[in-house]
């Protein structure tokens, strides 16, 4: 049985909890250094300009990357930049690291994109659009290098899913 893709384009499913986790976190960080400052007398309008410019700057640090995809594409967006690549005409697929792993991406135009698997791995419909792009670009005869690490990391998410499937069952 083919799994089909909600219409339009998928997201990370889990953003917007890390995306409140770090509003909160600068938040507190925010109002923390504000009252410390306040109790000690010295909070000045320069000082709790700085204190809000640190916090703004920890969001953007702890905010996560947002990742999307649709048929035939898939972006990563930072409070930065994004990248976009077309998955139906990818050229490369490289995983880099031991510890804290990233794909890179790279398609027929040129483009790049910088992933963390995990998020494939938490997000069947995102891991379903890049598979089904990778296929295509198969089929096309665009990707030459990186079919052994997608073929190694839908292995681990398969894995992963099926020990999911176990212990929410009891049989685990």
């Amino acid at each position: 049985m083919r799994r089909r893709s909600p219409p339009g384009p998928v997201g990370d499913r889990h953003w917007s909890g890390s995306a409140r986790l770090a509003a909160l976190c600068a938040g507190v960080f925010a109002a923390l250094t504000l009252l410390i400052d306040w109790d000690a007398s010295t909070l000045t309008a320069p000082r709790a300009l700085l204190w809000t410019a640190l916090s703004a700057a920890i969001f953007v640090m702890l905010l996560p990357h947002r990742v999307t995809a649709g048929p035939g594409w898939l972006a990563v967006r930072s409070p930065l930049r994004r990248q976009t690549v077309r998955t139906d005409a990818l050229t490369s697929l490289q995983q880099y690291g031991d510890v804290s792993t990233h794909l890179v991406l790279r398609d027929a135009y040129g483009h790049r994109l910088e992933l963390d698997p995990r998020v494939l791995a938490t997000n069947p419909f995102l891991w379903h659009e890049l598979d089904t792009g990778v296929r295509r670009s198969l089929e096309r005869g665009t990707l030459r290098q990186g079919t052994d690490v997608l073929e190694h990391l839908g292995r681990q998410i398969d894995g992963e899913t099926a020990q999911a499937v176990l212990r929410a069952s009891g049989l685990s």
